[in-house]
């Protein structure tokens, strides 16, 4: 590994991540809540296989949603209107965290292991880390689970076990988050997923700026409850 690339009591400046591979900025340190907090408040994430050192990542350029740019398709948009399902937030949080680890096609493993899962359940029994969960017939099939810090939500994972499951729930948070206020969705790296729904990708150093005018407290939300009008898709 690049001499570079530093282990980290504290984390260097985001600027100093390198270029290949994209956003890599430092190696080591532990996965504590403060050191969490402090790194999503810089904009950095861990991502990381379970027998590698801990790696700390600021790609640039970041991908990002701003809520009031959220596509929703002609086929989507049918599907949220047949209202078959029912959308419940924290409810399942490991269920959810262990659903997005589960193997998918064309990946020999996964980096949600179980060093992160314990992480960031710690942060949710703190009130900063939260799910959105769809369930079917009282089974879950979809959903996913972020990091929330005052006005932006930083987005880690999301699976889907039926067609768009995942999708419904991501719609069905963009808009309650647009009505709490929230400025920005971290998206982290782009994918044709999520650019469907309208996610974009702005610059490093503009994804800075906004986290330091959208992040002044990290005070805890410890129930998450959509108001149903408010989340209704059809707004």
């Amino acid at each position: 590994m690049s001499s570079s690339v530093r282990s980290c009591s504290s984390f260097p400046s985001v600027e100093s991540a390198l270029r290949e591979p994209n956003g890599l900025l430092a190696a080591g340190g532990d996965l504590s809540p403060q050191r969490l907090l402090e790194a999503y408040s810089k904009g950095i994430f861990p991502w990381f296989n379970e027998d590698d050192p801990i790696f700390w990542w600021s790609p640039d350029p970041r991908m990002v949603l701003f809520p009031s740019e959220l596509k929703i398709s002609r086929s989507l948009r049918k599907t949220l209107d047949k209202d078959h399902y029912q959308i419940r937030t924290d409810c399942s949080f490991s269920q959810v965290m262990h659903a997005c680890a589960a193997p998918r096609k064309g990946q020999a493993g996964t980096w949600i292991h179980p060093e992160m899962i314990a992480a960031y359940t710690a942060l949710h029994e703190m009130g900063l880390a939260h799910c959105v969960e769809t369930w079917v017939d009282g089974v879950l099939v979809g959903g996913l689970y972020g990091v929330a810090l005052d006005k932006v939500f930083f987005g880690e994972s999301m699976f889907s076990r039926v067609p768009d499951a995942s999708k419904i729930a991501f719609v069905h948070l963009v808009k309650q988050l647009q009505y709490w206020g929230f400025g920005l969705i971290d998206c982290q790296v782009r994918t044709d997923h999520l650019a469907t729904l309208g996610a974009r990708e702005i610059s490093r150093l503009e994804f800075s700026q906004k986290l330091e005018t959208l992040i002044t407290q990290f005070e805890p939300s410890s129930h998450w409850n959509f108001d149903r009008t408010m989340s209704d898709t059809r707004a």
